[in-house]
């Protein structure tokens, strides 16, 4: 079946902006956003290829994108309090690269362990790495950058 679906997406590849148009319209029953890219087009007729041969999104990751579609509050700011963030399980290896320097952090029962030195918090070990107030689970990659928050450019 794989072999199937690259030559589906191959095919695509090969279509000019007005063929990946008409064919957007046959598959989805309505023409395509009228700015978008050609680039655009093609990921997501790709996907869509995909998507019926090996199935959608999970229940879980429809949950949570409907959850980030919400519309937020005043200011910006989310009109609920953010989804806690699952903790991760003991010996788990957090890897983050920073400034060309790669930084590992091992998940203990009660703690970090960053370097052979004991941690507290994430955020800890953030600070130590970067010398600034990070949140340290958004340092890790373990909760996402809210766009609406006020951080700054840098992603703190």
């Amino acid at each position: 079946m794989s072999e199937r679906v690259t030559a589906q997406i191959a095919a695509l590849e090969g279509l000019d902006s007005a063929a990946l148009r008409a064919r957007w319209g046959e598959t989805f029953g309505r023409p395509p956003p009228k700015k978008m890219s050609r680039d655009m087009l093609l990921r997501a007729l790709a996907y869509h290829v995909q998507e019926q041969a090996f199935g959608g999104l999970s229940k879980a990751a429809r949950r949570r994108l409907a959850a980030l579609a919400e519309p937020t509050g005043s200011r910006g700011s989310p009109s609920k309090p953010a989804p806690p963030v699952a903790r991760p399980r003991p010996g788990t290896r957090l890897i983050r690269e920073w400034h060309g320097v790669v930084h590992q952090v091992t998940v203990l029962e009660q703690g970090f362990d960053y370097q052979g030195e004991h941690y507290a918090s994430l955020s800890q070990i953030a600070r130590t790495i970067t010398g600034t107030r990070w949140s340290g689970p958004k340092f890790f990659g373990l909760r996402q950058a809210s766009t609406n928050s006020g951080a700054s450019s840098d992603g703190r």
